[in-house]
């Protein structure tokens, strides 16, 4: 059995953190008790899960995976957003702005950094065809960036605009 990659988890942040973060965008965060499952982890333990506008944790889920499941909430459109349970759905496209928008994310968490994101992407498993999360980011996710700037979620510069996504975003 391989054995489980070494990724921050939420507890050397803290929960606080990252209900204000995301409170910004209509999300709530929810504490898990240690062990117990995790409402909506399409993943399984100890990976967030999402149901509805509740983001589920536990002190163990690792910061990726919070900030990753919160982004796939603000990226969806109103109607997927009524109806989510555990599967965020959407296309490869919207999949590539989640994890854009995570990386815009990560540095707003005092202890935590986009540099510390990547390295976490990179030991979970993400694939990228440039070979790691940094790569992608500084040359490859120009898709995502035009996606997001679509959606009203970032301008040109890249900076965050605290709502959801715009209706009809492709």
């Amino acid at each position: 059995m391989p054995a489980e990659p070494t990724v921050t988890p939420l507890s050397d942040i803290g929960i606080e953190p990252l209900r204000a973060l995301l409170r910004e965008y209509g999300l709530r965060v929810e504490l898990v008790a240690p062990g117990a499952a995790i409402p909506g982890s399409y993943w399984g333990e100890p990976e967030a899960g999402l149901v509805g506008n509740v983001l589920h944790v536990r002190m163990d889920t690792p910061m990726h995976s919070a900030l990753h499941e919160g982004c796939h909430y603000i990226c969806m459109d109103e109607a997927r957003r009524a109806g989510l349970h555990t599967d965020a759905g959407g296309t490869d496209t919207e999949e590539n702005a989640v994890c854009y928008l995570q990386a815009l994310l990560a540095p707003r968490l005092p202890g935590y950094s986009r540099a510390q994101l990547f390295v976490d992407m990179d030991a979970w498993g993400y694939n990228f065809i440039l070979g790691s999360a940094q790569a992608w980011f500084a040359g490859d996710a120009e898709d995502a960036r035009a996606w997001l700037k679509r959606a009203g979620l970032i301008d040109e510069q890249d900076n965050l605009r605290p709502h959801l996504a715009s209706l009809g975003v492709r």
